[in-house]
């Protein structure tokens, strides 16, 4: 077997490479969901990506005879080591043929990367942030993928646990059939939490959401909300500048509920979307001729069948005071008008139990789990 060489991506001749591994590996996967080629292209951009401020990145590409056969991202987000006291040195967009030489040399070149950088333990898959892809899947490969989540053949786990790496973490997600009422729990604890609290929702508009601050106000919640969480540092100005132009412009708003105390403060926050799975597979990674028209087509025009419930924020001060029931209250009618069937959310983390009971009322399934990996280096 010939040699395996792991190249620095430097230009756009290695950057091509890079995008188009995924490519040969997921051709006949119906799962898969491909990245826009042009928002991969930005994380490696620091006039795009604002997390680049407080993080070093470097992508690599693995060759066999000069075909890519994998690929690998080593990041140091030295933000969140300083937040949670750690020299950790993450790799993220790791793809690789069903060969432990592939995988091996990938993440041996993180290893010396990061070591290079002063690290001592690898961690992965994460991204820069928590709103980046996480999580190497590890159940349920059968499965329809989603923008916001990674997707990988089942050989993946077996070649981390063969080199060496232990589990960190797991996520789970949530999946709903959605009811046609809401459930008798949610409704009167909502009407509890709007009379007795004085909560309400409200649905932002562009002007709020650019002239009048709730977008930073929505992420400034998201920060102090996820403090807390594995992983997590506070997203930057600039940071919460894109998320706004990249989710909170795009999303249909009337499937983002706000909630707001009595001094009109954003104490909560939900943020779902109809799903883009199937037209970002037939958009195959690119905006354009079509990928665009599918894109529209389904955030505009024609909802797919599910919902993707990307994130909700409770600021810690209330929660358990009913904003929940208060975002079920909302979004279930909401999603019935829409057409949508069945809900699932993003990642969540399997130990985090008062966030994963909120749903027990709706008899979630809980699926696709992922993993972070961890090793000393």
């Amino acid at each position: 077997m010939s040699e395996i060489i792991v190249r620095k991506v430097e230009g756009k001749k290695y950057m091509d490479d890079f995008i188009r591994v995924p490519q040969s590996i997921y051709q006949h996967c119906p799962q898969y969901v491909p990245d826009l080629e042009s928002d991969v292209r930005k994380l490696f951009d620091a006039k795009e990506n604002p997390g680049l401020e407080f993080s070093d990145i470097q992508p690599f590409v693995a060759y066999r005879q000069d075909v890519p056969v994998g690929r690998v991202v080593g990041i140091v987000n030295r933000k969140a080591n300083k937040c949670w006291g750690a020299k950790n040195v993450r790799f993220s967009m790791i793809e690789f043929i069903d060969d432990k030489e592939v995988s091996k040399a990938l993440l041996q070149t993180v290893e010396a990367w990061g070591r290079e950088r002063g690290m001592d333990t690898m961690q992965g898959p994460l991204g820069i942030t928590d709103f980046d892809k996480e999580g190497m899947l590890v159940e349920d490969f059968d499965l329809l993928g989603s923008i916001n989540t990674i997707y990988n053949p089942e050989y993946y786990p077996r070649h981390m646990e063969a080199l060496g790496l232990e589990k960190e973490v797991d996520w789970l997600q949530v999946h709903i059939d959605i009811p046609k009422e809401v459930p008798a729990r949610y409704a009167r604890v909502a009407q509890y939490a709007r009379e007795q609290i004085g909560l309400r929702v409200i649905k932002l508009t562009e002007k709020q959401i650019s002239e009048e601050g709730y977008g930073h106000r929505v992420f400034d919640l998201l920060n102090e909300a996820y403090k807390p969480i594995f992983g997590f540092s506070a997203l930057s100005s600039n940071q919460i500048d894109r998320y706004i132009h990249k989710y909170l412009r795009m999303v249909d708003k009337q499937l983002i509920p706000v909630i707001l105390n009595d001094k009109g403060e954003v104490v909560g926050v939900a943020i779902s979307m109809g799903s883009l799975s199937k037209p970002m597979q037939k958009a195959h990674g690119k905006l354009l001729p079509f990928g665009w028209y599918y894109l529209l087509k389904a955030l505009k025009w024609h909802h797919e069948d599910n919902a993707e419930m990307l994130l909700i924020a409770i600021r810690p001060d209330y929660q358990g005071l009913g904003v929940n029931a208060m975002f079920f209250d909302d979004l279930i009618p909401i999603f019935n008008r829409f057409g949508f069937k069945w809900a699932e959310t993003g990642p969540q983390l399997e130990d985090n139990v008062r966030e994963l009971s909120q749903w027990k009322p709706l008899h979630p399934k809980f699926v696709k789990r992922r993993r972070c990996y961890k090793k000393k280096i």
